[in-house]
């Protein structure tokens, strides 16, 4: 299994802590965030190879991390160097695979989130389903449903269908950023791109994939911190100060 974790985004709301540094590299902790998601996920013996997929304003930042790490960790430069030119997480999704000529199962993850429980319960409930899979987690802020992707799930986790922004949600399953795709469902990543399907959010390929592939959606068993401003920075900074998870 290879693990795509995409990291191209310019942080914009972070300024000016990111105007020349790229978010998943923030400390959080005595870790940066990549430390807390990579170490947790590698210590699952299932991942073989990491791609970090980023800007080429921030390419050198992610190498020189890279280099520090124990694992076989590819950073890929998707070339962008601006906001407003940014590929969008599909289209990098693809620009690695095609890169690298990646033929495998995949864990994509966002790399700007933190997590106060391990992902090896998702790997194992992944090897239980059989499908590709995502994470669901309940959200009572109507404000945030209207901003998130949003799934319907029915009695036995089967994603019955999902929507990006949608402006009146039919749940308050919101789906966070960490996805699995079965080789073969991966494949299906430049058909979607072909056929419309959006780019800019990662979960827009698993709202195209749902209807065509079985995909399960498990109900996340602790909080996820979505690092997105100055405040929400902040307050994990207070969460994880001197904790020591997994």
């Amino acid at each position: 299994m290879k693990c795509l974790i995409l990291a191209a985004g310019y942080a914009t709301r972070l300024y000016p802590l990111t105007e020349n540094f790229p978010k998943p590299l923030l400390k959080v902790g005595e870790k940066t965030i990549l430390d807390w998601m990579v170490d947790d996920i590698d210590s699952q013996h299932v991942i073989d190879s990491y791609y970090v997929i980023t800007n080429h304003k921030f390419a050198a930042h992610f190498e020189q991390w890279a280099a520090t790490k124990p694992q076989s960790i590819k950073v890929v430069d998707d070339g962008t160097m601006t906001n407003e030119t940014r590929l969008g997480a599909v289209c990098d999704m693809q620009f690695a695979i095609n890169q690298h000529h990646i033929d495998d199962d995949l864990l994509v993850i966002a790399g700007d989130n933190v997590l106060d429980f391990s992902l090896g319960i998702f790997l194992r409930y992944i090897k239980e389903k059989g499908t590709s899979c995502v994470m669901r987690f309940e959200q009572p802020d109507r404000q945030k449903l209207l901003k998130a992707g949003v799934v319907t799930v029915d009695e036995h986790d089967r994603v019955i269908r999902m929507t990006e922004k949608s402006p009146n949600p039919e749940t308050r399953w919101i789906c966070p950023p960490f996805y699995f795709y079965l080789r073969q469902d991966a494949k299906l990543i430049q058909q979607a791109i072909d056929e419309g399907c959006g780019v800019d959010a990662p979960g827009s390929f698993l709202a195209w994939l749902c209807s065509r592939s079985p995909v399960h959606a498990m109900a996340m068993p602790g909080s996820r911190y979505d690092i997105g401003n100055l405040a929400s920075y902040e307050e994990v900074q207070r969460v994880f100060k001197g904790i020591t998870l997994y």
